[in-house]
């Protein structure tokens, strides 16, 4: 039974690298039993004599001894133990820790220790108050639970980071073998990590122009940098191409709306420096707060382009620190200013959401996190105090005073696991802590700062494993782990009294401030190998065009005035992750003049744009040998793979084969593959459960081959929904069995889609035309939509739009209320000119990562729509190389890229924001010479890895394919024309749109 249990629980993907298991012994399960048995009796409110105990899954309570008075509650929790069943001496210390121990009570210990006398003031509302989850109350109460049980004040419960278990004496008791890496008998100290792991090495030099204050690696494209500057400009560097790509200069969007205050401040004074600038985390937006009321959000989708979105007149004098956040499933902007306040807006209309009062000071920094479903907020203010909040209107649940009681900045380890505090005292003196959150004390204070820095220090974490921070004209290092320094970086001088400092996601890149208004870029034996691929690439082959800066768009950025609410929209977008890693670098006005590293303002010199649409040519890929490519292997029969597509973990790929039949293929973990991840490089396993069973849908005794499959994953990659004509399947993923079945046919199901918000509520696409709002949880419709005329299918939901989108084979899309499920709007695609529509294919919907734009496929045409307007912005239509029909495509999991498989084997790589082509992949890639009827009917984007893609053939073959580890990418971009040789390629966002409009 042990082994049984054991194999569940390491094939469940929640526990998934998060648990070390012990061996154990065929007495230790029992000798576990008695304890907890024992531990129960202990805590029982009337403990009898030889207690009667049924069963672990409900807390043992011992009833009155024939209607007499209770005995005294146990007070000794070594006496009240019964002599039979008394605890087992532990030769070992306690199991290992798990590496991300999410406890819904993390600030428990905070708020169990926290100063007696901090007032809880009342949060002044929003001007658009946003939902509070329904667990906020839960939340607030388990905050404040006593961490001892009623009646048993003498019992203390031991913590995860105790380093002792109280000892039993029961001699004779066979004990935990922990095997090789496990915890040891006896405690040693965690070995260091190696500091060549830590980018050393100064592989590039920027010349900015201006003093830098902050810095962002792009959290997908790891090789963008973003940087802010102290005269209000923003701009963000290809590192590998060493060119700036983008650059905006401060400027008021529109000063109309602007609070009184500002307007005066800017007239008396133009000077804005920026204090915080950050990407969201999936790296479609970038937020900048400037040390004058005003907050930027701007939505980024490669290339030149910084598309406004969002200008907030955030907090009355500087706003001084911005960070991403996604309380209640819904993305929003966190800033803190001067004013003393934190706020939260609404990422998509800049509405602010709440507003948390209490500090006595000017708030520095905001760490945002969130422990299992419970999102909360710390604050550090100029006076020294930390506080917590809930997204609710109870008031700070935490009042510490940080080291220093000055300047501090938090953040979390990128595993959320660990919290550390830099911060530095009014006198000089510099402190780096990791706070122990169970208990809110400081765990370990990290040595090694000068003795009087000149200036305010900064800090970042990366790996899990260092912490860097910039003091004394150097960069110094930490492993997390050890107090002492791991070792000092100079990065060959010229770097300022206390440096900026930024990792990339994965840490082999180290992005510095100098003292001559640049910035160097460090890298380790990574980063310089990478580095080295992309500049042979770039040399063997011709440059794309040098880009220019952004231009400002005619539409209206939407303009926020926090005293009078939105002033103009025009279509705002949004993200879906979470930044949980803050570490931010601000400095307050008023503490600019500590940094010793502000020189004369220098205006960068902005390239002038040169034209080279005549040098660039698409990307052709006619060879097996000019990408990486590998077919899946399968012993099962073949029938063409009708669906396709990636576990969220990116760590297997799923098909659902036109006989009804699922194929799951997963990547092994070995030291060719430390992550697990699908690559292409290396071959996975065609995965089966023991019990040999396939997962194979309901048919209803119809013809599977000549029904609309459909295929949704859940979130945890724990179970697939799944039709093929016949009932709906819900299969538990790691069993293969199946869960239940409903929705019988006529009619069938056509599409299903998850409900972002609820994962009980699933949208059904039916084959008669109409969209079933079903609940799983009771088993009901519970709204029936119709708009269509045929079959459902294509679905998306949009979380921050609040709309479902759907598409048919009527080649008719329409939106929907996610509120109350009535239609807004519908339209009619727009046919190529001189053709008719055809409206036996089907039409298919996703939408971006901004969640405001969809791709429309269709087998004539890819299209971008605009779902806030229902405006069309692109379209493409197949022509020279890529012209036979389109059989499927899929964005990039950045949306940076479209992928697009076609009737006659060919796969186009498109750029994601503009429709225009980059590179080609010919059939004879991924087929065998002389075949030439199979094609793709359906292509997958992986959920993590921008350029990887898979196919889905006609043949039942699966194949993944990614480019060259020396490309990097697909191809070259092409340039910003809208025609090439005289073809126009694209059509541009103000051309004429004829498409037939309904409501």
């Amino acid at each position: 039974m042990l082994l049984e249990l054991k194999k569940l629980i390491e094939a469940n993907p929640l526990f998934r690298d998060k648990l070390n298991f012990p061996l154990l012994k065929p007495s230790r399960l029992r000798t576990l039993i008695n304890q907890s048995l024992n531990w129960q009796h202990q805590l029982c409110k009337n403990p009898r004599p030889n207690p009667d105990i049924k069963t672990l899954f409900v807390d043992h309570t011992c009833g009155p001894q024939n209607g007499a008075r209770a005995p005294t509650p146990v007070t000794n929790p070594l006496g009240g133990l019964p002599k039979g069943g008394t605890f087992p001496p532990l030769a070992h210390g306690p199991f290992p820790a798990t590496t991300a121990a999410a406890s819904a009570g993390a600030l428990a210990g905070w708020m169990a220790n926290a100063n007696p006398a901090a007032s809880l003031p009342v949060v002044a509302p929003g001007s658009a108050v946003l939902a509070a989850p329904s667990n906020q109350a839960a939340a607030a109460a388990l905050l404040k639970r006593p961490r001892t049980p009623p009646g048993s004040t003498s019992l203390d419960y031991q913590s995860a980071d105790s380093e002792h278990i109280m000892k039993r004496v029961r001699p004779g008791v066979d004990e935990v073998s922990y095997p090789v890496g496990g915890a040891p008998s006896h405690p040693s100290p965690i070995p260091m990590y190696s500091p060549e792991e830590l980018p050393k090495t100064v592989a590039r030099t920027f010349n900015q122009g201006s003093c830098v204050m902050s810095l962002d690696f792009h959290p997908i494209q790891q090789m963008l940098l973003l940087v802010g500057t102290n005269i209000g400009d923003i701009g963000v560097w290809d590192v590998a191409m060493k060119e700036r790509l983008a650059y905006r200069p401060f400027k008021v969007w529109d000063l109309s709306v602007c609070t009184p205050t500002l307007q005066a401040n800017l007239l008396k004074e133009a000077a804005v420096s920026v204090n915080r600038c950050v990407w969201s985390p999936d790296g479609s937006f970038l937020g900048a707060a400037f040390t004058k009321h005003i907050v930027h959000i701007y939505s980024y989708t490669g290339g030149n382009e910084l598309r406004p979105q969002l200008e907030i007149d955030a907090h009355i004098g500087g706003v001084n620190d911005l960070a991403f956040a996604h309380p209640n499933k819904q993305l929003c902007i966190i800033t803190c200013g001067d004013d003393k306040t934190i706020k939260v807006w609404d990422a998509i209309n800049g509405r602010r959401q709440y507003t948390f009062e209490g500090h006595e000071a000017p708030v520095y920094s905001v760490c945002p996190h969130h422990k299992e479903n419970i999102q909360f907020i710390f604050s550090t203010a100029i006076d020294g105090k930390i506080k917590a909040w809930l997204y609710d209107h109870m008031g700070s649940r935490v009042d510490y005073d940080a080291p220093g009681q000055w300047c501090t900045t938090m953040a979390y380890s990128a595993d959320g696991s660990r919290l550390f505090s830099c911060g530095t005292s009014k006198d000089g003196e510099s402190f780096l802590v990791e706070w122990n959150e169970t208990e809110g004390k400081i765990k370990r204070t990290y040595l090694g700062f000068r003795k009087r820095s000149l200036g305010v220090v900064q800090f970042d974490t990366t790996r899990n494993h260092f912490l860097a921070a910039g003091d004394d004209f150097h960069i110094k290092c930490w492993d997390m782990d050890n107090a002492n320094l791991l070792t000092i970086i100079d990065a060959d001088g010229g770097l300022p009294v206390n440096p900026k400092l930024r990792f990339n996601k994965d840490g082999y890149l180290l992005a510095v401030t100098t003292n001559d208004n640049g910035i160097k870029i460090l890298a380790n034996a990574e980063g310089l190998r990478l580095l080295r691929a992309i500049e042979s690439r770039a040399d063997t082959r011709v440059f794309e065009p040098i880009r220019t800066p952004a231009e400002v768009l005619t539409s209206k950025p939407l303009v926020v005035n926090s005293m009078v609410g939105v002033n103009a929209m025009s279509g705002p977008s949004s993200s879906s992750a979470v930044s949980d890693r803050v570490s931010p670098a601000v400095s307050v006005v008023g503490l600019a003049a500590m940094e010793s590293n502000i020189s004369v303002d220098v205006k960068p010199r902005v390239e002038e744009p040169v034209d080279k649409a005549k040098a660039w040519k698409l990307t052709e890929i006619t060879e097996a040998n000019q990408c990486r490519t590998i077919r899946l292997i399968d012993n099962l029969p073949a029938s063409k793979v009708s669906r396709l597509i990636y576990t969220n973990a990116g760590t297997a790929l799923l098909a659902l084969a036109s006989n009804a039949v699922h194929k799951l293929w997963k990547w092994q973990r070995n030291e060719r593959n430390p992550s697990g991840k699908a690559m292409a490089a290396i071959a996975p396993q065609l995965w089966q459960p023991a019990s040999g069973i396939l997962m194979t849908n309901d048919t209803n005794d119809a013809n599977p081959e000549e029904a609309v499959p459909c295929i949704a994953l859940s979130k945890n990659d724990s179970y697939v929904m799944s039709a093929s004509g016949g009932k709906v399947s819900l299969f538990n993923m790691m069993t293969f069995k199946v869960m239940t079945t409903f929705m019988s046919p006529p009619p069938a199901a056509t599409f299903l889609a998850f409900h972002p918000q609820d994962n009980n509520i699933i949208a059904i696409g039916m084959e008669d035309s109409t969209i079933h709002i079903y609940n799983v949880r009771v088993d009901e419709v519970k709204s029936k939509l119709k708009g269509h005329t045929k079959r459902i299918s294509g679905l998306a939901f949009s979380n921050a739009l609040n709309v479902l989108v759907s598409s048919g084979a009527d080649a008719q899309i329409c939106v929907w209320s996610i509120e109350g499920w009535e239609k807004r709007k519908s339209k009619i695609l727009q046919p190529q000119v001189g053709r008719a529509l055809s409206t036996s294919g089907d039409t298919r919907v996703q939408f971006h990562n901004d969640q405001v734009r969809f791709l429309v496929v269709h087998e004539s045409q890819l299209a971008i729509y605009d779902a806030a307007k229902f405006d069309r912005i692109r379209q493409w239509v197949p022509r020279d190389s890529l012209s036979a029909a389109i059989s499927n495509a899929t964005y990039s999991c950045d949306s940076q890229l479209v992928y697009a498989s076609f009737c006659d084997g060919s796969v186009g790589v498109f750029e994601g924001e503009s429709l225009r082509p980059r590179c080609r992949l010919a059939p004879s890639v991924y087929l065998s010479p002389g075949v030439s009827t199979v094609y793709p009917l359906v292509i997958a984007a992986h959920p993590g890895e921008p350029n990887q893609f898979a196919l889905g053939l006609t043949d039942g073959g699966v194949q993944v394919v990614e480019p060259l580890e020396s490309e990097g990418r697909w191809g070259t971009a092409p340039p910003p024309e809208t025609a090439v040789n005289g073809v126009m390629s694209v059509m541009p966002s103000n051309a004429p749109n004829s498409e037939q409009a309904t409501r």
